[in-house]
């Protein structure tokens, strides 16, 4: 099976601008307004580069996401601003070497990977860059969403640095127990293996007292996670909290929550 003919209902929604099955790509100062769904796939790309994008929907608008990706390799998003009722930018299977730099994101979902593990055999993600982003009133901030389903795949060297949150209400959070419809998966554990993330310098306001939601699987436990100068309140001044399940990693410099590691 192909990467078309395995592509999740992504393919069954509508879009503005789709870039399919494409090489040498570059999207420069375009404005995309009130996308009926997604407002920009790119699927089975090789090297495009997406700067200085305007992308403006409702808060309320549902499925409005920004800037979708899928088994695309050596993409840049750069400079640009996003603000939907959905994810800013998602990323799903197959994806690889992303550079995501210079993002301005609210309102919205935040920055997302996943959801993934819906197929089993899916394209895993990895070698995903996310540096100075500014994420400004979302639901989430920087998100890793599993399906809880046994379906096998990976999520691995993923780096988060230089991003400030301002009143988002989940800033920092991996979710393999994802089960929005409570059909198929309740009771089951995500067979996604996540490895290897990094947050750096990630720093400003949560809109919840759990800044930091680590909730990995039972049957595959998150790994190798690494903070490094965490400093996230919430509400601005009162203290934040850190929640984890199934996850494993190291701290240095400041961090605040305290790790729960």
């Amino acid at each position: 099976m192909n990467a078309l003919e395995s592509a999740n209902d992504t393919l069954r929604l509508t879009w503005t601008l789709d870039i399919s099955q494409s090489k040498g790509v570059s999207v420069k100062q375009l404005t995309l307004l009130d996308s009926k769904e997604f407002h920009m796939t790119i699927f089975d790309c090789s090297g495009v580069t997406v700067q200085g994008v305007r992308i403006i929907a409702p808060a309320d608008s549902p499925n409005t996401d920004g800037i979708h990706a899928s088994h695309s390799r050596h993409v840049r998003i750069l400079n640009t601003t996003i603000g939907t009722g959905d994810d800013c930018i998602s990323l799903g299977p197959g994806t690889c070497d992303m550079l995501i730099r210079d993002i301005k994101c609210g309102p919205g979902h935040g920055i997302s990977i996943g959801s993934l593990g819906w197929q089993d055999g899916e394209e895993g993600v990895r070698n995903v860059t996310v540096d100075r982003a500014v994420l400004k009133g979302t639901t989430n901030g920087l998100r890793i969403k599993m399906w809880a389903m046994p379906n096998s795949g990976s999520v691995t060297n993923v780096s988060f640095s230089r991003v400030t949150m301002n009143r988002v209400a989940n800033p920092m959070v991996v979710d393999q127990n994802y089960c929005p419809r409570k059909v198929d998966c309740p009771g089951n554990s995500s067979g996604v293996q996540i490895s290897d993330l990094s947050y750096t310098d990630i720093k400003g306001s949560s809109a919840t007292p759990v800044a930091v939601k680590f909730n990995c699987s039972g049957t595959n436990p998150c790994s190798g996670i690494k903070l490094r100068n965490i400093r996230l309140k919430y509400r601005h001044q009162r203290p934040a909290q850190a929640k984890c399940q199934n996850a494993g990693g190291s701290t240095s410099g400041e961090v605040t929550p305290p790790s729960c590691f």
